[in-house]
């Protein structure tokens, strides 16, 4: 072989492999193009802000910032954290600063998990302030592209300020960092407010709920609700609630955390101890957090007034799900008769269950309140409380036992129902108080495995060698790394089937979907955006196969958008399994839903009003998750009963959410994020129409539409004639302007319901709960987008407190 042939193949093949170095820079900046690798660190001018690539478990990782110095039992304190809830392989994962301005974590150099989402036409640069803040910026320093301070995690440092926009969540426990389910943020009356919110419950406790913001001192009468702490340790909120540190005064290092166990803590740093005290927190009596010990569970004081002897224990007949994780609650040993006949109580004193009341009953006999809890299937116990106003008891039966606790300062019982058979055995158990509740470390796993490739060492050594030395030993390196090829490619193939592992996310061939789908045989639903059809993999899982429309779109940026759809997990998604891109072809591998669609549902009069008010609740959870808890901002623009899917229990998944982004590449609109309409006639709001500015807003108004629609079993189209027109926009509003006439005759009574309901469920649904529906979703379709609420208001609303 000529010598120039084989050093232009030495060549080649060295290009081929993964880069092992990043490229040299400040000790706080990261210049593009270059990349941080796992060994990595930026530390800030001042030295007390380090980010890089954080350890969350064996072989797991997330790009974080934290404080250099460590605590004095050796730990790091972590502030802030890109893909908390997808951790990334220790094996070649890396952030990279494109040329074009985007910002991208790698999995195992190979799939991004993480993005900010930015394009600049002049180069940008990576820095990490003495304030903590990391910032993308231009290369003149004149503008900020993107900066960590807008997307906290679970902290707030020093002028950090938490808006509407932004929230703090907990995280999952000590030892796992995803996110958990505590959250500070701006309610839609713009309050600063703690929020409970599991797969199960969700409920405000902070501040006390059964209080007016005139009680608490606060006002939601600012447009702009904004909350942040300065350097002295004083915190203001644009709600007039305000605080200072115990410590006030300036020279501290302070942080403000929303801790795993429910509470808001700021935490002052003694550096001579290297000790975090805590300086102010919301709740003193830790007990009064909701969902600590979970459902079927009770907090209780070990000793009155000492919070850190916090514990929790089941109640009687009841057993704990998991001993190292109380947040999971208690579950039955026994099975509970609807037949009030075999159903007896048993009374536990100084016990209180807060929220979750069936219905409340005033001036109420102890005979009537325990008549009313056996008469109804889902009671499981009732407070009987005496009001020392009026004089006399309220009987409060529960559909939930959750945030239970027991303290002498609570006079009143729980009345606990059991069976009737097995009241005797537990009233003469002793009750043994269960494990300590946080802060004790939970040494629980992540919801991931990770499989640790092996370290090429070898491999590592011969590139190392032939950059050293020339001529010969570069021949030489080269010929062994020909030999040690196929062993890279295994352990490529073995990094794939870690991606897989880890996110249940991967790449298909389109050989593998013509397969399953048996030449794309049977579909099973289309829309705007592509054709959908039922495969069933190799794994022998039953799939949706949605074949988008062509786009000119290359792979990488589809690769890039596409990341932003997998890495998005929420029970009222869809889940996105895989997807394909071959040439042209670009697929999306979804889970199939047994049940189909909630537009072929209201069709064939398969749902109740109970199924389609939780589909309603689920819907909203979806998209409020898309909204506000993406790391990216994601708009559905699509919002319509056929894309929301129900599962074999109906429960609602949105999907087709991100497909906005994907099918917009190459459509001409050169400064605007949408270049052309997208949405269904009928559910689109006026923004398409009139050329606004596209928001959230418009997702907002299409799923008050079909709320409308789920409510009266009337396509948005159907009552077009309705006094609204046959063509053009006021066609599309016929549905609601036909149920705004229909209230407007009839007042405030609930005639006008009865009116509307869909006629499958009149006479047998909550006309209450039917009113709430109809409330919040005309609220929803409002023509003035910023009188619509947001998709977490609307949880609200429909959620019980």
């Amino acid at each position: 072989m000529d010598t120039p042939i084989l050093i232009l193949l030495i060549s080649l093949l060295l290009s081929s492999l993964p880069p092992l170095f990043s490229i040299s820079s400040p000790q706080d900046t990261l210049l593009a193009p270059s990349s941080l690798s796992i060994s990595d660190v930026l530390i800030s001018a001042n030295g007390i802000f380090s980010t890089g690539f954080h350890s969350v478990g064996e072989n797991a990782y997330c790009f974080s910032i934290w404080f250099t110095k460590r605590t004095s039992d050796g730990d790091l304190t972590v502030i802030w954290m890109a893909n908390r809830n997808r951790p990334v392989n220790g094996e070649r994962s890396q952030l990279s600063l494109f040329k074009s301005g985007n910002l991208i974590l790698t999995d195992a150099a190979q799939f991004p998990v993480w993005s900010t989402n930015t394009k600049s036409i002049s180069p940008l640069y990576l820095q990490l302030l003495d304030t903590g803040n990391l910032v993308l910026r231009n290369r003149s320093g004149s503008m900020k592209v993107w900066e960590s301070f807008d997307s906290p995690t679970d902290t707030l440092l020093p002028n950090q300020p938490i808006t509407r926009n932004s929230k703090l969540v907990s995280s999952r426990s000590h030892t796992n960092f995803s996110s958990g389910f505590y959250t500070l943020f701006f309610d839609y009356d713009n309050v600063l407010r703690l929020l409970f919110d599991s797969a199960e419950a969700s409920s405000y406790y902070w501040p006390d709920p059964w209080l007016n913001n005139r009680q608490l001192g606060r006002t939601s009468y600012n447009n702009t609700p904004t909350a942040a702490f300065n350097s002295s340790g004083y915190f203001r909120s644009s709600d007039d609630f305000e605080f200072k540190a115990l410590d006030y005064g300036i020279g501290v290092w302070r942080r403000l955390r929303m801790d795993v166990d429910g509470n808001l803590r700021l935490y002052s740093l003694d550096e001579e101890t290297r000790i975090w005290n805590v300086s102010w927190q919301a709740k003193s009596e830790p007990c009064r957090i909701h969902g600590v010990c979970g459902p079927n569970a009770m907090c209780n004081y070990d000793h009155p007034g000492e919070n850190a002897g916090r514990r929790c224990s089941c109640l009687p007949g009841y057993k704990a799900k998991n001993l190292t994780d109380w947040s999971l609650g208690c579950e039955p040993e026994f099975n509970l008769s609807c037949n009030a006949a075999e159903s007896s109580f048993i009374k536990l004193p100084h016990t209180e269950f807060y929220g979750y009341d069936i219905n409340f009953y005033e001036n109420c006999t102890y005979e009537r309140c325990e008549e009313v809890c056996l008469q109804t299937c889902n009671c499981y116990g009732f407070n009987f409380k005496f009001n020392h106003d009026s004089g006399h008891y309220n009987c409060f039966p529960k559909s939930l036992l959750l945030n239970g606790q027991r303290s002498p300062s609570f006079w009143d019982p729980l009345y606990l129902r059991l069976p009737k058979a097995s009241v005797t055995f537990y009233a003469n158990q002793k009750q043994e108080i269960g494990l300590h509740c946080p802060p004790t470390t939970q040494n629980l796993l992540l919801d991931r495995g990770y499989k640790k490739p092996k370290q090429n060492r070898m491999l590592q050594f011969m590139v190392s060698f032939t950059s050293a030395f020339g001529g010969v030993e570069i021949i030489c390196s080269c010929f062994v790394w020909l030999l040690l090829y196929k062993t890279q490619q295994r352990s490529s193939e073995n990094t794939q089937s870690y991606v897989q592992v880890v996110s249940g996310f991967r790449k298909f061939t389109y050989a593998e979907l013509k397969k399953a789908t048996r030449n794309f045989r049977e579909e099973i639903g289309r829309g705007g955006s592509g054709i959908v059809y039922k495969g069933v993999l190799s794994d022998l899982r039953v799939a949706a196969i949605k074949r988008l429309d062509e786009a000119n779109q290359g792979e990488a940026e589809f690769l890039a958008e596409v990341s932003i759809i997998g890495r998005v997990n929420h029970m009222n998604l869809i889940e996105i399994w895989g997807y394909c891109v071959e040439g042209n072809h670009r697929l999306l591998i979804y889970e199939y839903m047994e049940c189909g669609s909630l537009g072929e549902n209201l069709i064939s009069d398969t749902l109740d009003w109970e199924k389609r008010f939780d589909i309603a609740v689920g819907s909203a959870r979806g998209l409020a998750y898309l909204h506000e808890e993406c790391l990216e901002w994601v708009l559905h623009c699509d919002v319509k009963p056929q894309n929301i899917l129900l599962d074999s229990n109906f429960q609602s998944k949105v999907a087709d959410f991100g497909l906005s982004k994907l099918v917009n590449r190459g459509g001409g609109g050169k400064n605007s994020s949408f270049s052309r309409v997208r949405g269904t006639r009928g559910y689109m709001a006026p923004e398409w129409i009139s050329n606004l500015p596209i928001t959230s807003k418009v997702d907002v108004y299409s799923y008050g539409v079909v709320v409308l629609e789920m409510v009266t079993g009337k396509s948005p189209m159907a009552t077009g004639g309705q006094g609204s027109g046959n063509t053009g926009e006021m066609e599309q509003r016929g549905l609601v302007k036909w149920v705004r006439e229909k209230m407007n005759e009839n007042g405030e009574n609930e005639l006008w319901l009865e009116e509307i309901i869909d006629p499958v469920m009149k006479g047998k649904c909550d006309l209450r709960k039917m009113g709430i529906l109809v409330q919040v979703a005309l609220e929803c379709v409002k023509e003035d987008k910023d009188a619509r609420p947001t998709m977490s208001q609307v949880i609200e609303r429909l959620l019980p407190h």
